[in-house]
């Protein structure tokens, strides 16, 4: 299975992600607090600008064909999860989890959801390779996805009577209160150890990763087989997410049109993935789909931009 990239690419990523994760948690953001937007937007620069230079690695080291290859895999994550930020703002917003402790929870969840997603990509793989018509229900599945996402327009998530909420709050006792950073908490005379309301935030978070890990594990096979390339980029997309969450949280509900640009970029990819699947239909290459997919990303967001600034200027007059 990983026969095309040595163990020691394997053990070298995996090193690099842990000093990532290590200089991250113990020396930058140590105690919790909150995130400005400037801080924020320097994370940012700096989790694309790590994941460029280990796209110039894999070219160097893999040849041309792979560094696209991890690139539109990568990019294509980092676009889709921008529809998680605005579920996070709304799963913060009911929770009422403090700012200062927003930055650590989504911390967990992102270790937890480099697990999952690890599992989502092994589970892909080995299906596809001993089940290689399973890619055409793939491709459906993202089609179908794209327009129904589309069609669905502005849902608002219900948390309230959420199934998940509801039954973790049944079986698992739990305080009313935060208590700083602890999932978990000793109740005073009693001795009891109880779940604290941040848990049940983490458990909400991974579970909404969960979801949509359905759209895009898919999406990046029909990019690649390669399970390095889609393990890797998957992680960089994820590592990155909660900079970006800091620095969009305030204005993501102003790209009114970037559903419509993820919809329309999971229906070409599940189009991608059904042309790849017979081998008498012309493949539509990896860097058609990196600038349709930029295309798409980025249009949806300027027409957003304009849209507002229209609609300020008249509003204004």
């Amino acid at each position: 299975m990983f026969e095309e990239h040595s163990i020691w690419a394997w053990l070298g990523f995996t090193a690099l992600i842990l000093t990532i994760l290590a200089a991250d948690l113990g020396l930058f953001h140590r105690k919790a607090r909150a995130i400005p937007v400037r801080e924020a937007l320097i994370m940012t620069a700096g989790y694309i600008a790590l994941a460029l230079c280990f796209n110039a690695w894999i070219y160097f080291e893999f040849g041309n064909q792979k560094a696209v290859e991890f690139l539109t895999g990568y990019f294509i994550e980092y676009a889709l999860s921008m529809d998680n930020i605005l579920v996070f703002v709304i799963i913060f917003t009911y929770f009422q989890v403090p700012s200062h402790l927003q930055m650590r929870v989504l911390l967990w969840g992102i270790l937890a959801a480099l697990v999952l997603r690890g599992a989502f990509i092994l589970a892909g793989y080995a299906l596809i390779e001993n089940f290689h018509f399973t890619v055409l229900f793939l491709g459906a599945f993202l089609v179908y996805t794209g327009f129904k996402t589309m069609a669905s327009g502005e849902e608002a998530v219900d948390l309230e009577n959420s199934r998940i909420v509801r039954w973790t709050r049944r079986v698992l006792p739990m305080t009313t209160e935060y208590h700083g950073e602890r999932f978990f908490v000793r109740l005073s005379g009693t001795g009891k150890r109880v779940a604290t309301p941040l848990f049940l935030v983490l458990i909400v978070l991974n579970i909404t990763d969960i979801v949509f890990a359905l759209d895009s594990i898919p999406a990046i096979f029909a990019i690649t087989r390669d399970p390095f390339i889609v393990y890797t980029s998957n992680v960089f997309a994820i590592l990155g997410l909660r900079a970006l969450f800091f620095a969009l949280r305030g204005m993501v509900d102003k790209f009114r049109y970037l559903k419509y640009g993820l919809s329309l970029t999971l229906v070409f990819i599940g189009i991608k993935m059904i042309f790849n699947y017979p081998e008498e239909l012309p493949d539509i290459p990896t860097e058609w789909a990196l600038g349709v997919t930029a295309l798409l990303i980025f249009g949806s967001i300027g027409l957003s931009l304009v849209k507002n600034r229209a609609e300020e200027k008249a509003a204004s007059q």
